[in-house]
């Protein structure tokens, strides 16, 4: 099948930019390895980054007031730049909160797998799984409750491995799209 210029051209465009995606992979690769030799310093960039996030969501929202919903953005806009601020003042206790929410999260949703199992078992065979896993769910969120700091530390090295595997990936892609265009 005969190429056409324009796809020519992109493999020629990709091609040339591909220690791009090398350069993103092993930048990837780094940063995951910087969360497991410092997981402490991860948590706290995360919870930095929420928080400058927190406060750009707010200044945005407050530029871009309509004039039909003026109170609610200046609304939105406040309670944005207030859990910024609030952030940044206090980086350990956004980070406890965050983990709170997560344990909250998983309580209810076991509460709600075994309630559907209980249903379930009416209807379909095996349901004994789905209240195992909503019996996790409820271990997990107590866990995190009892041992905060393990429930941290957990997040950043599930992030640390995910960034290392992503690094990996791309590059991968990126030396085989430099192979492809050699060849």
């Amino acid at each position: 099948m005969a190429s056409t210029p324009i796809t020519t051209t992109l493999a020629q465009i990709v091609s040339r930019h591909s220690w791009v995606l090398v350069a993103r992979g092993i930048f990837a690769i780094l940063f995951g390895v910087m969360a497991f030799a410092w997981p402490g310093l991860t948590l706290t960039s995360l919870v930095l980054l929420y928080g400058i996030y927190c406060l750009a969501d707010g200044f945005v929202g407050l530029a871009g007031m309509s004039a039909g919903k003026l109170w609610q953005s200046i609304l939105v806009g406040c309670v944005s730049i207030a859990a910024g601020l609030v952030t940044f003042a206090y980086p350990g206790l956004t980070a406890l909160l965050l983990l709170y929410l997560i344990a909250a999260w998983a309580i209810m949703r076991g509460i709600f797998e075994i309630a559907a199992a209980i249903e379930f078992r009416k209807v379909i065979e095996g349901e004994f799984y789905l209240g195992l896993a909503g019996l996790l769910s409820i271990l997990f969120g107590v866990l995190i409750i009892m041992r905060p700091g393990a429930g941290a530390l957990s997040i950043v090295w599930i992030l640390g491995t995910f960034a290392m595997l992503s690094g990996l990936l791309m590059v991968a892609v990126g030396l085989k799209v430099r192979s492809l265009a050699r060849a």
